[in-house]
């Protein structure tokens, strides 16, 4: 899934060019080409498809070289992560009905491959075997209140993968008390929005708790001259509805496996902080010409045609892009869609 804006890196991320098709981390590979890479020991390149927006068309191409033209899933609209997936996994019914799905996000870092690779192909032994939905949950190390929550229980089956849990509950982003209840209590994992099915088992999902939707996507006639004029067509009837709140949160067979794969979803540049070398003053900072004095705790993105002295701040985000400087503090870091909201009412679409 590639076609979110990814406001909260603004102005790194802008709607023109959002943080998946952005080197963030600057290891020479955007996030979206990293997610990729990521998914080559588990398929074949020309089984991977990647749905975006149709603004995002040509980037990804660009970026992707390797992706099959075919594999390209172009969305008419933002309608959130059900319509998104429902594109996808009908496209790939309609090729292979036997097939096996695994769905992820492209803009989330996951440090540790081989085990998420191991921890993908024991999923893939359940649902290739089983009507089941599975995700991959994260154990908790903080309170977070930015993420979501799974609730387990033991599962009722058999599981040769004991790290394979029963799904409970769901919960959307917790208050800070809540958010340290779950975390005490054990039984409680992050959700990571990686989601495992077969083709069928999701298709029937739908069916059955998406109707409409469902009956929406299957008429379209995929493989066609006539795909994407039905996709259209269907977009502009689908509601604006996550997966989760759609399908997992109502679904009756939907499993969790606990995951230790190195994960974040770089949401915030307060995420993005924990996972960029820091000096000695623990200021994190991305640029070949940026000056520290007297700061701590920061974090510095500068493009390298840049110089940029920063004195006497701490826990400070400092970052420019293109025209835009942004100078905030990191306790404040939500408020930033708020500061786009603003740039575009009083500003123009230009700088967002």
């Amino acid at each position: 899934m590639a076609g979110g804006i990814g406001s909260r890196f603004w102005p790194m991320s802008r709607t023109a060019h959002p943080k998946q098709f952005i080197d963030i981390l600057g290891t020479g590979r955007t996030l979206v080409q990293s997610t990729f890479d990521r998914f080559l020991p588990i398929c074949p390149k020309e089984n991977i498809f990647v749905v975006t927006n149709e603004a995002y068309r040509n980037l990804v191409l660009e970026q992707l070289p390797e992706l099959k033209s075919e594999n390209l899933l172009c969305e008419p609209a933002r309608k959130n992560t059900a319509p998104c997936i429902a594109y996808a996994s009908y496209k790939i019914y309609s090729l292979n009905k036997k097939a096996n799905i695994v769905v992820a996000p492209s803009d989330h870092l996951i440090a540790k491959g081989d085990t998420f690779v191991k921890a993908v192909k024991s999923c893939f032994r359940k649902s290739k075997s089983e009507e089941c939905l599975i995700t991959l949950g994260i154990r908790p190390t903080r309170p977070d209140t930015g993420y979501g929550y799974i609730q387990f229980i033991e599962s009722p089956l058999k599981e040769k993968d004991k790290r394979i849990k029963k799904v409970k509950t769901f919960t959307e982003k917790p208050d800070a008390e809540m958010a340290k209840f779950f975390l005490q209590s054990g039984d409680f994992l992050w959700n990571a929005g990686i989601f495992i099915w077969s083709a069928k088992s999701i298709v029937k999902a739908y069916q059955k708790l998406l109707p409409e939707m469902a009956q929406g996507f299957s008429s379209v006639k995929y493989n066609s001259s006539n795909e994407e004029e039905g996709i259209k067509r269907v977009y502009a009837e689908c509601k604006n509805i996550s997966v989760d709140y759609a399908i997992l949160e109502k679904a009756d067979n939907v499993y969790v496996r606990s995951s230790l794969i190195g994960w974040s979803d770089l949401g915030t540049y307060g995420s993005l902080y924990n996972h960029v070398k820091k000096d000695a003053a623990e200021n994190a900072v991305v640029g070949k010409n940026v000056l520290m004095y007297d700061s701590k705790n920061c974090i510095v993105n500068i493009s390298k045609d840049k110089l940029v002295v920063v004195e006497g701040l701490q826990d400070y985000i400092v970052v420019e892009s293109d025209n835009i400087i942004l100078i905030c503090k990191k306790q404040d870091e939500q408020r930033i869609r708020d500061f786009v909201n603003d740039v575009k009412l009083k500003k123009g679409e230009k700088f967002v």
